[in-house]
């Protein structure tokens, strides 16, 4: 059920390619700009060595004054365009990288999953890191074209002085390049490496920090330290095999440059003493001989960021290139409420089968929390419909061909285990600031308590995952926000677990006072919620073995009374 989408990028190299051609415009400025900052500190050597040659000639205070005009020019235009070009394309650098964050970010925040085997903490690497060193090509072309543009005028005036330190220039360029392009392969591969192996380090700590309660709960947290230990043992030796690569890699560079620019310093000192070239003519070489060393250097590390880029935008292709798990219809659902499972089978449902009128309040108990765990992925379409037999119809039309953005406006599954985010209690129970149920969800939720206990009210600061509120708190926050929601189907998976009875009473009576004409659905075995719904479906073994109201299942089922009498 899955088709490849032709406009996302397949490959790192896709998406370098992509970069580049958006960035065009930014790219072509800053190469016009970093290209004068380059020739204008080629210039400057070359002025020296002109100034040298005409005074010596001509000995006149008018020829040096315009010399020194002549270099404050060169001055000036190298500070400008080296700022104004940085500046372009830092900013470019910048705006793309935003731009692959984003979509990394969209990507997996997508109503369909997509089938890529990474952790969440590895997205987050490669929707960080990843999306900075991919975006830093925006700045490595140009640069690459201005050094070259350097190390050729460079060669020009040399050749123009004598041909064979031009072509020593050149040859010297070509033969850096060949041995340091080799050993950025072996650069290219390593930082893909240990970005895979610093991600799944950010993956193994991301989720020791969601279990961190459980684990202390029953002392697991020594074992899980060391697990994570040797995962982040693991990228550190493969970080320093990286830098010690760079640094074989760096070090070879210099030495590589320096013997150059030495080469044409020595040449141009043999060519002068044998009067082939003029005093001038030397101090310009050497002058050019010290400032080759920079756009050499600058020139023989963009194979290095060349590779980086790439391993980093092989990376994000494992994201971006990704098929969906599913690819849903188009259709959206009809207007009304009722719902139809009709012969599903997976996971620990067998056969399961029952309908919801439009308006009505059903409770479900669930004897094996495996099989509500099964029909809430189900409800919620965290199981592609390809993956389970049977059909589930909202509203007389199958999950398989409404839209999967439809059916999300149309029934809300709230988990057991919902999140609770970094904001306030408003920002959590109206994500969108839409919602104008939110007085109503709040006192029906029974979270009354929790907004007069702050004099901020609904305006209370909550930390990440509700860190400064209490289990009860945070599972009534997360009803708060379903009830807000106002679907025309709700589905809540255990939504009184962590609350006392009493509040527990209250809750069931509002639920149902509110979802009055509006269907809800309710996994769960709290005797409170299941009295306060019109009738009650008994899920064992993944079928529904009974069917009545609470208090007649009492009366009549002893298996059932055993289950959810307290």
């Amino acid at each position: 059920m899955t088709t490849p989408d032709p406009q996302r990028p397949r490959r790192g190299a896709d998406i370098l390619r992509t970069a580049l051609r958006r960035n065009t415009g930014a790219m072509t400025r800053g190469t016009v700009l970093m290209g004068l900052y380059q020739a204008g500190e080629t210039a400057f050597p070359i002025a020296l060595g002109l100034i040298v040659e005409h005074s010596l000639q001509e000995r006149s205070l008018g020829s040096l004054g315009l010399s020194i005009g002549a270099l404050a020019v060169i001055i000036t235009t190298v500070s400008l365009s080296w700022r104004f070009g940085m500046r372009v394309l830092q900013e470019a650098n910048t705006t793309e990288a935003h731009r692959w964050r984003v979509q990394v970010a969209a990507c997996g925040l997508q109503p369909v999953a997509r089938d890529v085997d990474l952790k969440s903490g590895e997205v987050l690497t490669i929707a960080t890191e990843d999306a900075d060193q991919t975006a830093d090509i925006i700045e490595v072309v140009p640069l690459l074209i201005s050094s070259l543009v350097a190390v050729l005028v460079a060669a020009i005036a040399l050749g123009l002085a004598d041909i064979r330190l031009g072509l020593l220039v050149i040859v010297g360029t070509v033969a850096i390049l060949s041995v340091l392009s080799v050993m950025s392969k072996r650069i290219g591969a390593g930082t893909q490496e240990q970005q895979a192996r610093v991600a799944r380090a950010g993956a193994k700590v991301a989720d020791l920090i969601t279990g961190l309660r459980p684990l202390h709960g029953f002392g697991g947290n020594h074992a899980a330290f060391a697990s994570y230990r040797k995962v982040s043992t693991d990228a550190k030796h493969q970080a320093i095999t990286v830098a010690k690569v760079n640094g074989v890699y760096a070090g070879t560079a210099l030495a590589l440059n320096a013997v150059l620019a030495a080469a044409v310093t020595l040449t141009a000192g043999w060519l002068a003493f044998d009067r082939q070239i003029t005093i001038g003519e030397l101090v310009m070489a050497v002058g050019l001989a010290q400032f080759i060393m920079e756009p050499l250097k600058l020139f023989s590390e963009m194979p290095k960021y060349v590779m980086m880029a790439r391993a980093s935008a092989e990376r994000m292709a494992l994201v971006l290139s990704a098929p969906p798990v599913t690819v849903p219809g188009t259709e959206r659902p009809a207007a009304g409420g009722d719902l139809e499972i009709d012969c599903v089978r997976y996971g620990a449902l067998r056969k399961l089968k029952f309908q919801v009128a439009a308006g009505e309040f059903v409770a479900i108990a669930a004897y094996q929390p495996r099989s509500a765990a099964d029909f809430a992925s189900i409800l919620a379409v965290s199981i592609p419909p390809h993956a389970y037999e049977g059909a589930v119809r909202v509203s007389g039309r199958e999950l398989s061909d409404l839209a999967i953005e439809a059916v999300r406006e149309h029934m809300l599954v709230n988990p057991y285990d919902a999140e609770i985010f970094a904001g306030t209690l408003r920002t959590n129970i109206d994500p969108s600031g839409t919602s104008r149920m939110v007085p109503e969800a709040v006192e029906a939720s029974m979270l009354t308590d929790v907004v007069a206990l702050h004099r901020e009210g609904l305006d209370h600061s909550v930390r990440d995952r509700g860190a400064n509120l209490s289990g009860g708190q945070r599972q009534r926050l997360s009803l708060a926000r379903a009830l807000a929601a106002d679907t025309e189907v709700l589905v809540l998976h255990d939504p009184t677990t962590a609350v006392d009875a009493v509040t527990e009473q209250l809750i069931a009576r509002n639920i149902a006072k509110m979802r009055r004409g509006r269907t809800t659905v309710v996994i769960t075995s709290s005797p409170a919620v299941l009295d306060a719904a019109d009738r009650v479906l008994v899920l064992d073994d993944g079928v529904i073995t009974a069917e009545d109201t609470h208090r007649n299942l009492l009366a009549t089922d002893e298996a059932y009374c055993v289950a959810v009498a307290r």
